[in-house]
């Protein structure tokens, strides 16, 4: 009697502990892409990726994961096809100060973030929505651009 309820039991658990962890990537491309680039900021970086056709009404670009950070993507107010990230690294001026009021106003390094899966200095991997499901699309040979 206890065995059908032990067997029960572990493939219920089983079944409920791959449900939250059922992510993988996707093959196809959620848009067609330009070729995605970063560059160096004063601050950090921005990572910037060219959409030439996206499916607007079923497909929503939310964020990404470039060398170790996450940060939500932005449509650029300018060109409307134009998706930018952007990650604080700490760098630029500093005001060091006795009094701690004066620094106020200098921007904190960003906390890294492990992305899902693993990737390379080159690539990034994009959060979309679809149809109101999150998936993961990886970008790949992105270069810096100054």
């Amino acid at each position: 009697m206890k065995a059908p309820f032990f067997i029960f039991s572990i493939v219920l658990l089983s079944i409920l502990s791959s449900c939250g962890s059922n992510k993988e990537l996707q093959e196809r491309a959620p848009a067609q892409f330009n070729e995605v680039y970063y560059s160096e900021t004063e601050d950090g970086l921005d990572l910037y990726i060219p959409v030439s056709v996206i499916q607007e009404s079923r497909v929503q670009l939310e964020s990404v994961y470039f060398r170790g950070m996450h940060s939500p993507l932005q449509l650029d107010e300018e060109q409307s096809n134009l998706y930018i990230a952007s990650f604080a690294l700490g760098k630029g001026d500093k005001v060091m100060h006795v009094d701690p009021k004066e620094e106020y106003g200098n921007k904190a390094p960003q906390a890294p973030k492990e992305s899902p899966f693993e990737i390379n200095k080159d690539e990034a991997i994009l959060v979309f929505k679809q149809n109101d499901k999150t998936k993961y699309y990886k970008l790949t040979g992105i270069e810096e651009r100054n």
